[in-house]
Parts: structure tokens; C-alpha cells; sequence
């Protein structure tokens, strides 16, 4: 959907007010590109503004169109309805943020009161009160109504704790894609026009989607992230940048302490995601494929591992600023792998291509997790071996140091996706959503008929692989 605004004049604060929004949310570089030409107009040169025109022209609002993505990361939902129930089961009309898990809890544990109920003793066979035990406590309760009541604490109390691990889980997604941009305060995002511009360009690039195909990802700094980026000078808030982009040129423009403390950031997270792995990770998945099996929550797994994978970067990038790197001599926790779909890994394998060399390193080392809490050792030794072995510099792939510098790219529209694939056109971009197609589920029966169309129109402009019909004998 066209989420902006029309007012072409709109006061600077305002733009940077939007501009600061995108951090936590999904818009499109182009849609971005268009508010840092209005946030930045009269400051920028004539060569910078047609270089950001390359991008801005593309816009929602200039081109008065609409988008079939959503602008946003999925919201948690919270816990309202299970508050409106317990309130109306219990006779009362308490407030609380039905958005806060720690609010929820406590909603539980104070309306429990009333039947002896708490957060601890929860378990429904095991912790009911019998006859007897509610007699004693003063509860003029039948068995039916105390059960319904102990019933919808336990809802509201699980509603926390499923609530608390899908916010972790978005914030975990934002962290890996875009650094910590989401945690920047306004006031400061304000302050500096320059690194306030060139943060929200280069996570709106961070932040796209991948596209299905055999090629690797590219890099988010292109020419346009380049050019607002050098326009941050001496005077530039350069912590706020580090947040977002944790590379030797700029964590060399920190004093030592602040890259002591952006070293901390990356461990936790590095930490808190390793640990949201381990709770799902398979035993039974083959890690020499990582080919994604019936019944795997994919998206949470790759959706975490490349949260892991970000903090893990950064974590080297800050040991490589403070000459600390001989630390991996007697821990190096490696990297996590995606898992890829069987027709992505079939494709492959028929392009000529073999199991990715990442891969062969992950398989031939031990969790990341257990090493992370000392269960297993993994140092720098054993990764450079694991390396050599699948034909890695372990430096340069990003094992044992800091990603090297890649080249800049050339912005590109960003594609309308349905699942990592291309389509020409949104409107049909939404009918294929809509019903299913590469969703890897089944596709929704009303809808096929339309959608099969679209396909045959050749509104699919991906490239895709195509299932080789049997060998006659």
C-alpha cells in the first residue's frame, strides 16, 4: 500500500519524524531515497541530488502506486483478549497493557489473588485446589467456576510468555537486519541530518527482501547509501552510525570504550539468539544440506540465524577495532546456516553447483550454542581447519575475522517478491499471495483458476527451475 503522504512541502521535522519510523518498520529504499531528498533540500549538491532522483523517482509517491508488500514486520498480538476474558469472568474492570508481557503477569498473578491462584503454581492437574483446600481458603466457588477461573489465569499467564518470545523474536529479525536502528532515539536521530539520512537509507536497503535464485545476496551499500555516507563528516554522530554499520572505518572513529560497549550489544544478542536456536534446532536435520524437511519452522529458523549471523559479525568486527582477535584462540563459535528449500537445492545441484562450502564448515563444527555455554570447544584452529578443508580462506569468508569490504552496488527498483519471486505487477502479486502460489502450501482452490492465469500471462519474472519431465525408457 502507498503509506506516505501527498504534501510535497512537509516541514523537515516532519520527514525526519517518518524517516525515523522506517527504522522499526520495512519501506522500500526508494520510498526512503524520496524523504532524504525532502529532508535534505537546499544542503545537497547538485551531484547528490541526481544521484538520489535514481531511487526517489521510483517512489509510491511519485509514481502514485502501491506496493503488494507489507511495509511493516508482523506485529505480536497482544494479550486483549485474554484480559477481557479474565475480567469479565472475575467481575472486574482492571487496566492493563495488553502489549506487555511483564504487564500480563502481573495482571495474572494480582487477579489470581482471589483463588489462590499464582504464576508458579499453574499447572492444572497438579496445583488445583480440591473441595477441601478451597473450603479452607474461604472460596464460596463451585468446582466448575474455580477450574473456569484457574483456566483463564493459565491463558493469560502462557499469553505472556508466547507473547515475550515473539517480540524477542521481532526484535532478534530487526537486530539482524538492520543493527540496532530500531533502539535510536528521535532526539538524536534528529540532531544529525547527514547520519540520520544515510542510517535510514542503508537499513531500508538492509532491510529487503531476499530473492529466490541461486545468486547471493547484494550488498545493501550501493551508490546511494555511499554517497549520503560520505557525507557524514568529523561532526558526525558516529555511534548512532556504528549502530547500524560495524565495519573498520567507522568503529575506527569511536574511542575505545564505545566499541567496548557496542562489543557487549553483539554478545548479548549474539547469545540470546544462539539460545532460540538451540530450542529449535532438529535432530534430525541433515546439517551437510540444511535442506529444509515437513514440519520445520523455517522462516523462525532462517529469520534467527541470520540475526545470529549479524551479531556474530559485528561481535569480530568490534574484537578486530580493539586488537582483540587473538580471543577466538580459545573460543570461536561459527556460524549458523539457513535452511533451503528442496527445490532451491535441486536447482542448484543441477546448475552443477555442489553443497555450498559454508555449509561443509558449519557440519564439520559443533553447535554454536554449545560452544557459546561451554559444552563443546571450538577454537580458532579448528575452524581454520574446517575452512581449508571446504576450500575457504577462513579470514576472508568470514570465519575467524571480520566480513571483508565488498564492492559498492548500483541500485536497482526493488522487485515486487511472492515469496522470494519476482512479479511484474502487484495487483497480480496480491492474487498469488492471496492464494498460495509458492508458499510451498496448498494453493487456495477459489483462487487457482485466477492464479494459474496470472502464470500462464508470464506475470512471473523470476528466474526459476524447471522440472526435467522422466527419461522414457
Amino acid at each position: 500500500m502507498n503509506i506516505f503522504r501527498k504534501e510535497k512541502d512537509l516541514p523537515r521535522d516532519a520527514v525526519l519524524a517518518e524517516l525515523h519510523a522506517s527504522l522499526d518498520r520495512r519501506y522500500r529504499p526508494e520510498d526512503v531515497a524520496d524523504l532524504v531528498l525532502r529532508a535534505m533540500a537546499g544542503r545537497l549538491t547538485r551531484r547528490e541530488r541526481v544521484v538520489l532522483e535514481r531511487a526517489a523517482r521510483h517512489s509510491a509517491r511519485r509514481q502514485e502506486s502501491f506496493s503488494s508488500m507489507p511495509a511493516d514486520f508482523a506485529q505480536p498480538v497482544g494479550g486483549a483478549r485474554q484480559v477481557a476474558a479474565a475480567n469479565r469472568l472475575f467481575e472486574q474492570d482492571l487496566p492493563v497493557d495488553a502489549d506487555d508481557p511483564a504487564a500480563l503477569l502481573e495482571f495474572a498473578a494480582g487477579t489470581g489473588e482471589a483463588i489462590r491462584w499464582t504464576p508458579e503454581r499453574a499447572d492444572f492437574l497438579r496445583d488445583r485446589l480440591n473441595r477441601e483446600a478451597r473450603e479452607a481458603a474461604g472460596l464460596e466457588l463451585s468446582k466448575r467456576q474455580y477450574n473456569r477461573r484457574f483456566r483463564v489465569l493459565r491463558r493469560v499467564a502462557a499469553k505472556a510468555g508466547t507473547l515475550g518470545t515473539e517480540q524477542d523474536k521481532r526484535s532478534l529479525l530487526l537486530v539482524g537486519l538492520a543493527g540496532f536502528a530500531a533502539g535510536i532515539p528521535f532526539e538524536r536521530f534528529a540532531a544529525d541530518v547527514n547520519g540520520a539520512c544515510f542510517v535510514a537509507y542503508y537499513t531500508a536497503r538492509r532491510k529487503t527482501r531476499r530473492e529466490f535464485g541461486l545468486s547471493g545476496r547484494e550488498n545493501p551499500f550501493d551508490e546511494i547509501a555511499e554517497m549520503l555516507y560520505r557525507r557524514c563528516g568529523a561532526d558526525a554522530d558516529w555511534w548512532m552510525i556504528a549502530q547500524v554499520r560495524a565495519t573498520p572505518d567507522v568503529l575506527k572513529r569511536l574511542p575505545q570504550a564505545d566499541r567496548g560497549r557496542l562489543l557487549g550489544q553483539w554478545s548479548a544478542v549474539m547469545r540470546r539468539s544462539a539460545e532460540l536456536l538451540r530450542a529449535r534446532w532438529q535432530s534430525g536435520t541433515d546439517r551437510e544440506t540444511m535442506i529444509v524437511r515437513r514440519g520445520d519452522d523455517s522462516t523462525t529458523w532462517n529469520n534467527l540465524a541470520v540475526a545470529y549471523n549479524a551479531a556474530r559479525s559485528g561481535w569480530l568486527a568490534c574484537l578486530g577495532s580493539l586488537n582483540a582477535l587473538a580471543l577466538l584462540d580459545a573460543a570461536c563459535p561459527g556460524k549458523v546456516m539457513r535452511l533451503m528449500a528442496g527445490d532451491l537445492a535441486a536447482w542448484h545441484r543441477e546448475t552443477g553447483g555442489d553443497v555450498e562450502p559454508n555449509t561443509r564448515v558449519w557440519a564439520a563444527l559443533p553447535l554454536p550454542w554449545e560452544v557459546l555455554d561451554g559444552s563443546a570447544s571450538c577454537t580458532r584452529a579448528d575452524v581454520e581447519s574446517a575452512c581449508l578443508a571446504a576450500g575457504l580462506d577462513p579470514e576472508r569468508s568470514g570465519w575467524t575475522a571480520p566480513a571483508p569490504k565488498r564492492g559498492v552496488a548500483v541500485f536497482r527498483p526493488t522487485p515486487e517478491l511472492v515469496h522470494g519471486v519476482s512479479i511484474a505487477d502487484p495487483v497480480w502479486a496480491s492474487l498469488l499471495r492471496r492464494a498460495g502460489v509458492f508458499s510451498g502450501k496448498h494453493v487456495d482452490p477459489e483462487l487457482a483458476g485466477d492464479a494459474a492465469h496470472g502464470l500462464a500471462s508470464g506475470v512471473v519474472i523470476s528466474d526459476l527451475p524447471v522440472v526435467k519431465p522422466p527419461a522414457t525408457p
